[in-house]
Parts: C-alpha cells; sequence; structure tokens
C-alpha cells in the first residue's frame, strides 16, 4: 500500500499526524463492548459454579429469573457489537500490510464472527434456562447451565484467541500496534487456546477469565493505541 493510499484512510491532524479513519469508531465499540461485558457480570453475579448439581442450578433459576433474562440480553448485545468490532479492528491493522499478509486479517474476522456467534448461544441457552417450569428435572437445567458455559466460557475462549492472534500477526506487519499491545495480545490468544483443557479439569478454569476480561482490556488498549496520532508515513510500506 502506497503513502497517499494510506492517507487517504486516515483524517488528517495538526502537525502532519493522521488517524485511521474508523479508529474512533473502534474505541467507542470497545469501550461499549467492556461496558456491557461488565455489567453482565455484576448482574449474574450469583450463577452457580460449572460443577454445582442441578438442584442448585434450579433454585438459582427460581430465584433470580430476571437477573438470568437480563444477563442474557445483556451478552446478546455484546456479541452483536464484537461483530463490527472485529471487522473496524480487522482494517485498521491490516492497513500498510504487505502482500499476502491478508490471512491474519481474515483469521480475525473469522475469530470475531466465532467468537460473537458463541456468545450470542451462551445468551440464548441462559435465557431458556430462566424459562424452565417449576417441575423441570434437575437434569435439564444442569445441561443448559452445561451447554452456555461451554459456548459461552470455552468457545467463546478459544474463537477470541483466533480474533487477538490475527489482529496481532497482522499489525506485526503494518506496524499499526506498539509491541507491548500485540504481545499482550499474544499471551491472551494463548490462554485462549489452551482454555478447552477446562473440559478436563475444571482448574483450568482460570484461563476462561483471563481471556474475557485479560482479552475485554486489551481490545480497550488496542483501540485506544489505534486512535492516536501517528505520523503521516507510520507504518506504510511503499
Amino acid at each position: 500500500m502506497s503513502t497517499s493510499q494510506l492517507q487517504s484512510r486516515a483524517t488528517p491532524l495538526r502537525g502532519g499526524a493522521v488517524r485511521p479513519r474508523g479508529a474512533v469508531t473502534l474505541l467507542t465499540l470497545s469501550l461499549a463492548y467492556a461496558l456491557l461485558t461488565a455489567a453482565y457480570v455484576v448482574t449474574n453475579r450469583a450463577t452457580p459454579q460449572p460443577d454445582a448439581p442441578g438442584g442448585e442450578v434450579l433454585r438459582h433459576v427460581r430465584d433470580n429469573g430476571t437477573a438470568i433474562d437480563l444477563g442474557a440480553f445483556l451478552l446478546l448485545v455484546a456479541a452483536v457489537l464484537l461483530v463490527p468490532v472485529a471487522a473496524t479492528l480487522a482494517r485498521l491493522t491490516a492497513q500498510g500490510q504487505r502482500q499476502g499478509q491478508g490471512a491474519a486479517a481474515a483469521t480475525l474476522i473469522a475469530g470475531g464472527v466465532l467468537a460473537s456467534g458463541a456468545l450470542a448461544s451462551s445468551a440464548a441457552l441462559s435465557w431458556t434456562l430462566g424459562r424452565l417450569p417449576e417441575g423441570a428435572p434437575a437434569a435439564l437445567a444442569r445441561a443448559l447451565a452445561d451447554l452456555s458455559f461451554l459456548t459461552g466460557g470455552v468457545g467463546y475462549a478459544v474463537s477470541f484467541a483466533l480474533l487477538a492472534s490475527g489482529a496481532c500477526l497482522a499489525a506485526r506487519g503494518s506496524g499499526t500496534l506498539p509491541r507491548a499491545c500485540a504481545t499482550t495480545g499474544l499471551v491472551i490468544s494463548a490462554a485462549g487456546l489452551a482454555a478447552p483443557l477446562t473440559l478436563l479439569a475444571l482448574d483450568f478454569g482460570y484461563l476462561l477469565p483471563v481471556v474475557r476480561f485479560g482479552g475485554t482490556a486489551w481490545l480497550v488498549w488496542t483501540a485506544v493505541a489505534l486512535v492516536r496520532p501517528r505520523p503521516a508515513a507510520s507504518g506504510v510500506n511503499p
């Protein structure tokens, strides 16, 4: 990509610096996603642990129906936001890439779509769980809770790992992210790829909040790094 092409996709600022177009949008979407994630966690802070018996899950459903419905709504909205976040991030980190490096951006977008689908599936399962009747079997409640955990926990972690690794590899080729930010993203990606170990032993469950909260914080950090003005020729490959 030439310098003129890159500058045409940036907003000129004083002193010859530029801000990539879409960077402010990415920051806004990322902050909204972070707020929705925090609100969801607060709303569902009393959710039983994955190894809780079905009877405990049923009691939680009876006592917290409104909170479950609200949490499902917040999770679904967050899932929808994640798609434009991934698309915008892919475009911004790919600016200035050499030819043949589009696989990283494609991985980023695929990860974003899969992560969005995982959150949406978890929201649908949680909402269904909250509507179980009084006489529902405990085994059904445990099964729905397990599926919600599988999609919104492990499934999301693996999918977000693809998003983060794609963004960091794309940024490495284009020079659009600070080294510390890109390295942190790769560490979070590694944690996400290791998250399926939770299916073998719940002792690995600590990896899920690392990806969920650490990944959300990294996403905001990335958006802030991209929105900061930089010299017009930064990250450009002639």
